[in-house]
């Protein structure tokens, strides 16, 4: 009997592991959409071109050497991971499958770089930008999570008061991470041509499809919920159930405060309501939330992910006065609002410390913007990044892919 209800858990819990990763995945398709709609018609199948290949070699990357890296026979509290066997064995005392933890971790990795290619759109090379995804998540985005969830160094940090640095569902790990990596692309690539003007002018680009960036916004907010619930690892006893049951409640109450606030915001500063500003509002709830979406009563959640929604809708605005062209806001969501989640989880875990915080934000964004920023000079210097003026005009549909998203609308040449 004994046996026959720990293979029921190993069942149940493995299942769950995977239901978790196929949302995951669907949140691939989320960002596709969204940044589908937030680019103008002439780069729309450039850039889910860039977005179903990107998922490829990520999937095929972590299997390859990423998860070895991540997970695989590492010493506790490293900073060099051991570059463990393909996969390792099957421990047996496993709750659940290691094929399962396998294919909830990859679907992790493409969502990093997923946040890459919408801060990078319109302009860059497409055969550049899988080059640098081939290193990101074969090699940068590995190591830096090893540093915590993989039990390297960030995850033995220790104090009077706490342990560890506190990354639940990878506000920083994941987010945080793919926009320093995306930030060190754009200052490498430049505006796109016609976003900035003399004396501080500022041209707004917009987007060709928004009901599609809406549509791409709820898969999003869909998949968050096997984003965040299946970080909790385990479904099987009541405990975790309970808490599963918890961080649902508390991802989808900081998304709704998050895109509320949004509107709010942008009433109060220019008396309209913006779709794009909305959309990003509630993704930067769920960002905020994602570094401890178990610890926060659901009101407390609305707070925090009302705080994200309004930090996005200035940011976006403070990194155009900078000229730090982002077509999608991707920087913001995901790098100004992963660092405010980590920074408050210690509000409500008391576990967490603003010091180890600080130091798990500062390590995290310093490797992942360096290694990247040599990547992509590296990438510049030989295969080049950008593409060329005329090219930019045309449409990075008719450069890369030759092939039109929306061919009725295409003037006739």
């Amino acid at each position: 009997m004994e046996n026959t209800v720990l293979e029921l858990k190993f069942a149940l819990d493995t299942f769950y592991f995977l239901i978790s990763g196929i949302l995951v995945m669907w949140m691939a398709a989320g960002f596709a959409m969204l940044e589908a709609g937030l680019v103008r018609s002439k780069n729309t199948t450039e850039i889910l071109t860039k977005n179903i290949v990107l998922y490829a070699i990520a999937c095929t990357m972590f299997l390859l050497v990423g998860y070895n890296i991540m997970y695989v026979d590492n010493m506790s509290g490293g900073i060099i991971p051991s570059f463990g066997g393909l996969m390792g064995t099957q421990a047996k005392d496993a709750t659940h499958s290691l094929e399962s933890d396998f294919f909830f971790q990859v679907v992790f990795v493409a969502t990093a770089m997923s946040i890459v290619s919408g801060a990078v759109a319109e302009r860059m090379k497409l055969w550049s930008f899988l080059v640098f995804t081939v290193v990101l998540t074969g090699f940068i985005y590995p190591l830096e999570g090893y540093w915590t969830w993989g039990g390297g160094f960030l995850s033995t940090l220790s104090s009077e008061s706490g342990t560890g640095f506190v990354d639940f569902a990878g506000s920083g790990i994941v987010h945080m991470a793919g926009a320093a990596a995306a930030l060190s692309g754009v200052i490498l690539l430049g505006a796109r041509r016609g976003k900035y003007g003399k004396n501080g002018a500022i041209y707004p680009i917009p987007g060709s499809n928004l009901p599609l960036a809406t549509l791409g916004t709820f898969i999003l907010w869909m998949g968050w919920f096997g984003f965040n619930g299946g970080s909790q690892l385990l479904l099987s006893d009541m405990e975790n159930a309970s808490a599963i049951g918890k961080i649902m409640v508390n991802t989808n109450a900081a998304a709704a405060a998050g895109a509320i606030a949004a509107l709010l915001v942008c009433k109060l500063q220019w008396g309209k309501a913006d779709l794009t500003m909305v959309l990003n509002g509630a993704l930067a709830g769920l960002v905020v939330i994602t570094a401890d979406p178990a610890s926060p009563s659901p009101v407390l959640s609305l707070l925090l992910g009302a705080l994200g929604g309004s930090l996005v809708v200035l940011s976006i605005v403070m990194l155009d006065k900078i000229k730090i062209d982002d077509p999608v806001g991707a920087i913001s969501v995901h790098g100004v609002c992963g660092i405010l989640g980590l920074l408050l989880v210690p509000v409500s875990n008391a576990d967490a410390t603003l010091v180890n915080q600080l130091i798990g934000i500062v390590c995290i964004f310093s490797f992942v913007f360096v290694t990247s920023f040599i990547t992509w000079m590296i990438i510049k210097k030989t295969m080049g990044i950008r593409v060329g003026e005329e090219e930019e005009l045309n449409g990075m549909d008719q450069h890369d892919c030759g092939i039109d998203a929306y061919p009725e609308f295409v003037t006739m040449r």
